[in-house]
């Protein structure tokens, strides 16, 4: 199999798996809420971890606070902060993008329908970027004093563009307005610049950057404190409560300080890999780019093959032994046309497919892919001739 689709999950790191395995056999026990000896031994692997995560992402130790994955990061950020500037009246508008994770994006909505917060989602342009202009409007339109919450994600999980968190972190921290950012697709594929993106929280997911499952990382700005989503044990700076995921977060903090090491190189190869592929396969009557050409993810390919069904190239993909993906594999269910592809006007006749690509994919990988992908391509689209045509060549 030839796996292209890192943006979904990647590959558990040998290094982080040999780190997790003394923590998941038999006798590996201990709370690292308990004051006994196993207590403090899962306790101090659980801060050192904190401190593996700390110093890969450029923050203090006790701004990484964790969770059970992307998902929680964000909806502990979203509703506990605007809950808590609703406490404060410091404002009840939140402030977002069309093309953010389902996370944020139905975190609003609830906000939206269950306790009144005005949502504005601020649409994005053709290329997947949204104009920084447009979205500081929607802020000041809403009134700084009023908006409680700006939402951007740093990568688009389903494109891979980039959005201009340079422009918009700065401008926010002048309005005083707290700013979210999901970078579960960002981190360990490109820099974090938290000094300048300047975020009161921030979203990572392990399973992203080589990392287990399960476990994930709400990075905290020291002076910030949104109201709790799980009430119970007060850990986590009493954000986020319950019992620690030793394991998961020894694992996570291996991976974490693993990718920041590599990032540097690992952007420079896969970036290449690329670009190679997306050469081969635009230069293909029928097939283009989705997304900005340059300002995306080192690893992202998506494209449209117009005139030919999504899921049937998906199905004949997987066939020939390529694993990549329709869009987001987020959502359960049956597969269908995603709300990144409604904002960016994508075309309603063709197949978008997204290929991404990771720290386990070699140059022979592209290679046969792009010429998989091509054999798919052709054949479809030569099926699709002869069923329009009919058996004699007349439609």
């Amino acid at each position: 199999m030839i796996y292209l689709d890192h943006a979904a999950t990647t590959p558990l790191a040998p290094e982080v798996a040999e780190a997790m395995a003394p923590w998941l056999t038999a006798g590996a026990v201990g709370n690292a809420s308990s004051l006994h000896a196993a207590g403090r031994r899962a306790r101090a692997a659980v801060e050192d971890a904190r401190d593996r995560v700390a110093a890969a992402v450029g923050v203090t130790p006790l701004e990484v606070l964790f969770t059970s994955g992307g998902t929680e990061a964000d909806g502990s950020a979203i509703k506990g902060l605007v809950w808590a500037a609703r406490q404060a009246g410091r404002g009840t508008a939140v402030v977002t993008t069309a093309i953010e994770h389902h996370a944020v994006l139905e975190s609003c909505e609830w906000l939206a329908d269950h306790q009144g917060v005005d949502v504005t989602a601020v649409g994005v342009e053709p290329d997947g970027i949204v104009d920084a202009d447009r979205l500081l409007d929607a802020v000041d339109d809403a009134g700084a004093g009023d908006t409680a919450l700006v939402s951007v994600m740093a990568a688009n999980n389903e494109l891979g563009t980039l959005q201009p968190l340079d422009v918009i972190g700065p401008a926010l921290a002048e309005r005083g307005v707290a700013l979210h950012t999901d970078a579960v697709q960002a981190f360990g594929r490109i820099p974090l610049a938290v000094d300048v993106w300047q975020p009161t929280a921030m979203a990572l997911s392990a399973h992203k950057f080589g990392g287990p499952t399960g476990v994930g990382v709400l990075v905290l700005r020291r002076d910030a404190t949104p109201h709790p989503l799980l009430h119970g044990g007060a850990q986590e700076r009493g954000v986020r409560s319950g019992t620690l995921n030793v394991a998961g977060i020894v694992g996570l903090g291996v991976a974490a300080e693993l990718a920041a090491r590599r990032q540097p190189a690992e952007h420079d190869r896969v970036s290449a890999l690329r670009d190679r592929m997306i050469a081969a396969l635009t230069a293909i009557d029928g097939i283009a780019l989705n997304g900005h050409p340059e300002r995306r993810l080192p690893g992202h390919v998506h494209l449209a093959v117009t005139g030919v069904d999504a899921e049937t190239l998906l199905m004949a993909l997987d066939r020939a032994g390529v694993a990549c993906s329709t869009g987001s594999a987020c959502q359960s269910g049956a597969a269908r046309r995603s709300h990144v592809l409604d904002a960016i006007g994508a075309a309603a006749d063709a197949a978008h497919i997204r290929l991404t690509l990771g720290a386990t994919t070699t140059a022979d990988d592209v290679d046969a892919a792009t010429r998989i992908v091509a054999d798919a391509v052709a054949g479809l689209t030569a099926d699709s001739v002869g069923a329009v045509s009919g058996p004699d060549g007349e439609g």
